[in-house]
């Protein structure tokens, strides 16, 4: 029966516990509302989460963290997992000597090692800008809030005779407990110079990219945003120079990975343009490292081409001290005001001979028949599998 506004009004008179029900359903659903639609205030958006320190934590007797990350199969995938910008960057016992090592091959490899675009070198640029809103971070905050027995901050006061009443100026630097060197805050050098620094003080790489500044086409325009290497640290290069990727969009740096445009490219441009600040990814690969092939890997040995022919490696050739699971662990997040993305790779190798006596020598061999049994067969070759895989699967099983 239908009824008229008069009619409403008597009802609801008649029943006032109506009413409370109104009310208190417009209430909850407020308050859903706001719950449910945070409003973020913008100094927020503009900032890091917090570091959670870890102050009794000891580098000298900490192990290196054991990544096992093959499978019976090899499937070709992002296979991203969600972790904290607190676990950004590890230390172990390897630290003092890994920084050795990097300080070695800045002298030795400059320009391979560190790079950036011309852009970058210029104190006004988007690039500029993103290189040192990283290192202010990892050096004025990171480092000295995850790490506090191996980092300080520390402020330095001094005269400033430039000054006519020599002034007293105060200059901030973060102090290095391990090596006993500290580096400035902030930091006023070039491009390169912010990276060499920030390079040989962590035992991590980085990888700066910014969208491609060329037009994109108005519909879905997030979505297909181009990613561009703008500036980069790789002291432990996996088979590549990158130098020659310096300056290049995503899906080219990944134009020799089989299969990557058809499988990934598509996915992985709109995970780029879609990561929110905040959220940081990490994914973990591996490959085997054969004898002569270090952490600084730029001119080849990890990576098989079509055509080229390299020697089979006999069964006895495989020392298991000498040939390593290399993995590495790679996070990706977006700098909170700059906002662009940053890669970073911490690379670990263990002795195959370690992988055989965890029992996991069977596990490893499966995996290396697996990388012609996944979704992308070419992988094994891509892998130098058919240099090292069946004289590596004979030492694993023997």
């Amino acid at each position: 029966m239908d009824m008229n506004i008069e009619d409403w009004i008597f009802y609801i008179q008649n029943n006032p516990i109506v009413v409370v029900f109104l009310v208190l359903a417009l209430w909850l659903f407020g308050l859903w509302n706001r719950q449910s639609s945070p409003v973020i205030p913008k100094d927020e958006e503009d900032t890091y989460p917090p570091v959670i320190p870890l102050p009794s934590f000891n580098w000298e007797t900490t192990e290196p963290i054991k990544y096992r990350p093959f499978k019976p199969k090899y499937h070709l995938s992002m296979a991203l997992t969600t972790t904290d910008i607190s676990h950004l960057i590890p230390m172990d016992k390897t630290y003092k000597d890994r920084l050795s090592l990097r300080q070695s091959l800045l002298a030795q490899y400059p320009t391979i090692v560190v790079g950036v675009t011309p852009a970058g070198q210029k104190p006004d640029s988007p690039v500029y800008a993103a290189v040192t809103e990283l290192y202010d971070f990892i050096v004025g905050v990171y480092l000295p809030t995850r790490y506090p027995s191996m980092f300080t901050l520390e402020t330095i006061h001094s005269q400033d005779h430039n000054t006519t009443n020599n002034e007293e100026k105060n200059t901030k630097t973060l102090l290095n407990k391990v090596t006993n060197t500290r580096i400035p805050l902030p930091h006023t050098g070039s491009g390169r110079d912010i990276l060499s620094t920030l390079g040989t003080f962590v035992d991590e790489d980085f990888l700066i990219l910014l969208p491609d500044s060329s037009p994109q086409p108005k519909e879905n325009q997030e979505e297909e945003k181009k990613y561009t290497l703008e500036a980069y640290t790789t002291f432990y290069p996996a088979g590549f120079d990158t130098r020659e990727k310096l300056g290049k969009r995503l899906s080219t740096i990944h134009d020799p990975v089989p299969r990557y445009k058809e499988r990934l490219e598509k996915s992985m441009d709109r995970f780029f343009a879609r990561l929110e600040v905040g959220k940081v990814v990490q994914r973990v690969n591996w490959s085997i490292n054969t004898q002569g092939t270090g952490l600084f890997a730029a001119f080849g040995g990890l990576h098989g081409h079509e055509g080229e022919r390299e020697k089979v490696l006999g069964v006895k050739e495989v020392d298991g001290d000498v040939t390593l699971l290399r993995c590495e662990r790679q996070t990706l997040h977006r700098l909170p005001k700059t906002k662009a993305l940053v890669f970073t790779f911490h690379t670990y190798t263990y002795p195959i001979r370690e992988i055989k006596e965890e029992g996991l020598g069977e596990e490893l061999a499966l995996a290396i028949d697996g990388l012609k049994e996944g979704n992308v067969p070419e992988i094994h070759r891509y892998k130098r599998g058919p240099v090292w895989g069946e004289a590596v699967k004979a030492y694993l099983r023997a």
